[in-house]
Formats: C-alpha cells, structure tokens, sequence
C-alpha cells in the first residue's frame, strides 16, 4: 500500500508538467493561465490575421532589402561626387557593412522576438528612419559609413529579422508560396528605390540631401503600418537567449555554410551592374535603371519558386537557385551590349531572388519548434552577415587591381556553385534522399 502512495505521489508533479507542455504543442486550455493556448503544430495556413503578418513583413522587406538593394545607385553616385577621391572597393565598403549589420544584428533580433513577440520592432524602426535622415546630411567617408554603413545596418536588422520570423509561425504546408509572397516587398522596393533615387539624385534642385529625405519619409509612411500588423502566433518562449546546440545539428551547420558561400557571391551584381553597364558604354541614366530591372525580375523570382518550393521540395529550388546564379555571374564578362546587359539584369534577378526566399525558407524548416524559428534564423544570418562583408570588397579590390571585371566575375560566380553543393549535404543531412523531394 505504501508502495503504490509513494508511486502516486513520484509521478504527480510530472504529469502534471507533461499535460502542460502537451497542452502548448495540441492548443488546449492552459488551466494555470486560464486562457486558450495556441498549439506550436497548429499552423492557421491563411486567413486575415495571417496574411496580414505577411503583408507586413513584405512591407519591412520593402524598406529594408529593397533599400540596400539599391545601393549601386551611391556607388556610382558617391564615386563622382562626394567619394571622388576614393576607390570603387572603399565605397562599396559601405554598401558591405550595411549589408553585414543587417545580417549580424538578426542575431540580437531574431532571439529578442522568440522571447519578448513583435513589439520589438518599432523601437528599431524608429531607428531606421533616423538613420536614413542622418545619411542625407552626410559628405566625408567616414560620415557615410557611421549613418548608412553602421546605424543604418543595425536598425534594418533590428526590424527585418523579427519579421521575417513572424510569417513561419503561421504557415508549414504553404511556407514556401507566403515566404515568396513575403520576400517580394523587397523586390518592390529593389524598383521604386533605384528608380526614385536616380531621378531625384539627377535633378539640381533637391539635390542629394532632399533626395535621401524623401526616401526616409516614404520608409516612414510604409513601416508604420507594417509593425502594427506583424504579430507572434506563439507565446514567447523563456529558455536561453540563444541555442548554441543548434550547431550539432548537421543540417544546421551545412545549410549555414551553404547560404554563406552563396551570399559571397550573389550580391557583386546588385552593386557593380550600373558601374559595369558605364564602364560598357551604357549612358548613365539608362544604367541607373539595370537595378530596378533586376529587382523587377526578382519579384517573380521570389513568387513562382516559393510556391513551387512547396511542390518540388524547399532545398532542390534553393540549389537550383545557387547554381543558375554561378553560371549567370561567370557568363556576364562576355556580355558587353546594353541589349545584352539588360537581359543579363532580368535573368540574374530572377535567379538570385530565389536564393534569398529558399534561404529563409530552409532556416526556418529546421528547428523543431517554431518558438525557435526566430533564434535559428537570427543565427544563421549573423553568421551570412561576414559574407555579405567581404563580398562585394573583394569584388571590387579585384576590379581595381587588374583595371578589369573578369577575375571578380569569376570569384563570385565560383562562390555561388560552391555553396550550392554545400546545400544538397544539407538536404543530405536532413533525412531525405538527394533525389528525393525536400
């Protein structure tokens, strides 16, 4: 009799314990909150609230990727105004770092959203619209790399990581078409910035301050309603800030080194295309629009590979995306007429916009719980974040060094390949064959 008391009373607090973390994964009351909790494996898979997260972070994505994206535009403006002095590779060396903080901030954001939900966004868009105001007022080197460079970085990161985080926790099934449908505000946003700055930056009157105040209030208009709409499905999770065991994951680790490699090589054309279309003969206005012809074939780009990642299988597009790229970069020094070069422009954002929507996607494939999304993908990205740094540098030290495009071309076309490789031992290592769908 004794016996079976003292049984009973061993397994009490378990089981109670157990019913309750059974209770968060299948959405059942939550007696000790009183409330109806919302199960992790329950994905809404549509409806209002969830496509309006994803409305939202399309709208981030606008201000954010689609801003950095549109920095081939100061490239060549920079290097024949206020940066005349200075090297092709020292000004991209902005354009790199704002890149490289906004990846590596993610991996403060993404864990701050897993624990604190998406409120802790708008403190970081305030910052980004200050930052953008900032660059307006900007004419020595180091001025640009503290405003667009550091500040700028940091506060994108801040705000595009929680977001990009949101939409996973809504969808599983359909994660690759509301990924895609998501990604494409940067598209968006890789049109009307380059467009917007080149026609601003060409008229005398507003000349480069206004200009770039004019790009800060249209962030403003868009990111407000984009932080009220981004809201956490799940409640926030209270175990450690980050997840340092996510590194003994195989497929962890390999898809990181993966979209590392990838992420070397993908961003040179969205920096050097107007400069490499000038150096071609192109006039300089019709060269300011090649990124807003890039970013407009990467809107596709983004949609019809999302929805078929959903179909074909999340790693074979992101691997079919690497490759096409590789092979797109190593043919572009043999592309020389504007005619060529326009098409070159279409073809490369079609196929470099999958590897930034298959990279989200697989980040966000592979924790177990989607409370972890956030955390994983935050840090994946600070870690993408060093190759987004030394990417388009190194591009352009090697354009400077041999007075040519060629070596450049081939270093990130090979980096590109490489990390597309790396991508099929990811899938490898997450179970599934390498001929299989996954």
């Amino acid at each position: 009799m004794a016996d079976r008391q003292s049984s009973s009373l061993t397994h009490s607090v378990p089981v109670k314990q157990v019913d309750r973390d059974s209770s968060l994964s299948r959405g059942l009351p939550d007696k000790e909150h009183g409330k109806e909790t919302p199960g992790e494996d329950d994905f809404p898979e549509g409806g209002a609230r969830a496509w309006s997260v994803a409305a939202g972070t399309a709208g981030v994505l606008f201000c954010s990727f689609g801003y950095l994206n549109s920095f081939g535009v100061f490239q060549e403006y920079y290097q024949s105004h206020q940066l005349s002095d200075h090297t092709a590779s020292q000004i991209a060396w902005i354009g790199s770092l704002q890149g490289f903080f906004i990846f590596l901030s993610s991996l403060v954001g993404g864990p701050l959203f897993d624990r604190y939900g998406a409120k802790v966004i708008r403190p970081a868009v305030v910052a980004q619209v200050f930052a953008v105001m900032m660059n307006s007022l900007c004419k020595k080197y180091y001025q640009f790399m503290l405003a667009q460079g550091l500040l700028s970085g940091i506060s994108t990161g801040l705000v595009m990581c929680p977001a990009v985080s949101a939409t996973p926790q809504y969808f599983n099934k359909k994660r690759g078409a509301a990924m895609g449908l998501s990604i494409t505000g940067s598209s968006l946003g890789g049109i009307v910035f380059p467009i917007a700055l080149g026609k601003m930056l060409a008229n005398p009157i507003l000349g480069f301050g206004w200009s770039v105040r004019i790009i800060g209030f249209i962030m403003l208009a868009i990111l407000a309603p984009s932080c009220i709409a981004i809201k956490a499905r799940l409640p926030p999770r209270k175990s450690k800030f980050l997840l340092p065991s996510a590194f003994k994951e195989a497929q962890y680790v390999t898809l990181v080194a993966g979209a590392f490699l990838m992420a070397i090589g993908m961003f040179t054309p969205f920096v050097f295309l107007p400069t490499y279309g000038v150096a071609q003969g192109m006039d300089p206005t019709l060269a300011s629009y090649l990124l807003a012809i890039a970013n407009a074939a990467s809107f596709p780009g983004r949609v019809v590979p999302g929805i078929l990642m959903d179909v074909l299988g999340r790693y074979n597009m992101f691997f079919a995306a690497g490759v096409s790229t590789g092979i797109l970069i190593l043919c572009w020094m043999r592309i020389t007429s504007n005619a060529a070069i326009i098409v070159f422009a279409v073809l490369i954002g079609f196929c470099s916009g999958t590897i930034v929507s298959g990279m989200t996607v697989c980040f966000a494939s592979v924790p177990k719980s989607p409370r972890n999304i956030g955390t994983y993908m935050g840090m994946g990205m600070a870690l993408v974040s060093f190759a987004v740094l030394i990417g388009a540098p190194v591009s352009g030290q090697l354009i400077t060094r041999y007075h040519g495009f060629d070596r450049a071309f081939i270093f990130t076309g090979v980096m590109c390949l490489a990390g597309s490789f790396v991508v099929l031992v990811a899938k490898w290592a997450s179970g599934v064959g390498l001929l299989s769908r996954g």
